[in-house]
């Protein structure tokens, strides 16, 4: 089940059976809205013994989901799926990314009324890449997303650069990165657990604020993190994603586009 924005900025939630891969017979449902009230009223409508047959859903963090499927799937595994926790690590480290830009922004418009104060033109600093410091906060965007094995080679310069510069962008990069390791590696449970905790800790000594609350999130949840490692069964759920869909097929998407229209 996968809450997205799909006619004029409504949000629906929408139930679809994994094994069907976006062809005839995997869409189940439909559901205006993302109130769990309101969704578990529709699923309820299918039969209790196809209900209790599903093994794992996959949610998000939030406990409208979560009730939604204790409800609706009671002898369902929750799993957090790999979407929901790469993003909060993503966006923790393009928040310190931004915060360092903005600073740069208004460094650079101080050296310019500085200069004009002189009446003197004025020369921003470059780095060995040809980057300013404005320029280079804003051109590793991208590169922070990805696996260090992925950059180009100019994005490999850049980070350098970067990392040299910014340390605490260094340390967030590895936090985020480490995680995502984590969960691209499938293991046994207790082996999940130690990882966890072992990047628990390493938030914990990073001191930063970000990835506090990422951990502390994970770890009131991490029955359904953890639960991640286990196999997929029917029917997929996942939490609401404004203007986002990948989790839900195409085909499904055009389906229900067509049929909202």
């Amino acid at each position: 089940m996968d809450g997205t924005s799909l006619s004029n900025g409504e949000l629906y939630t929408i139930l679809t059976n994994r094994e069907g891969h976006g062809r005839k017979g995997s869409l189940t449902a439909v559901v205006a809205g993302t109130k769990s009230e309101d969704v578990i009223e529709v699923l309820e409508k299918i039969p209790g013994e196809e209900r209790s047959a599903v093994r794992e859903v996959t949610l998000d963090l939030s406990e409208s989901m979560n009730r939604t499927v204790r409800s609706c799937f009671p002898k369902a595994s929750r799993v957090i799926d790999r979407f929901h926790v790469r993003k909060p690590a993503c966006d923790a480290v393009q928040e310190i990314r931004i915060k360092h830009r903005w600073e740069a922004i208004q460094q650079e418009t101080d050296c310019k009324e500085k200069a004009k104060g002189k009446k003197e033109k004025y020369i921003p600093e470059r780095f060995e890449n040809g980057d300013t410091r404005k320029e280079l906060l804003a051109g590793s965007c991208y590169p922070l997303f990805k696996s260090g094995e992925k950059w180009t080679d100019s994005q490999r310069k850049r980070s350098k650069i970067l990392f040299e510069q910014y340390p605490d962008m260094e340390k967030a990069y590895s936090l985020s990165h480490s995680l995502q390791m984590i969960f691209n590696k499938r293991s046994v449970k207790d082996s999940a657990r130690l990882n966890m905790t072992r990047w628990y800790n390493k938030a914990e000594e990073a001191g930063f604020h970000p990835f506090n609350v990422i951990a502390a999130t994970f770890y009131e949840h991490s029955e359904e993190t953890v639960n991640f490692l286990s196999c997929p069964v029917p029917y997929t759920v996942q939490a609401p994603r404004r203007g986002l869909t990948d989790s839900v097929p195409t085909s499904v998407l055009e389906a229900i586009l067509k049929m909202l229209n």
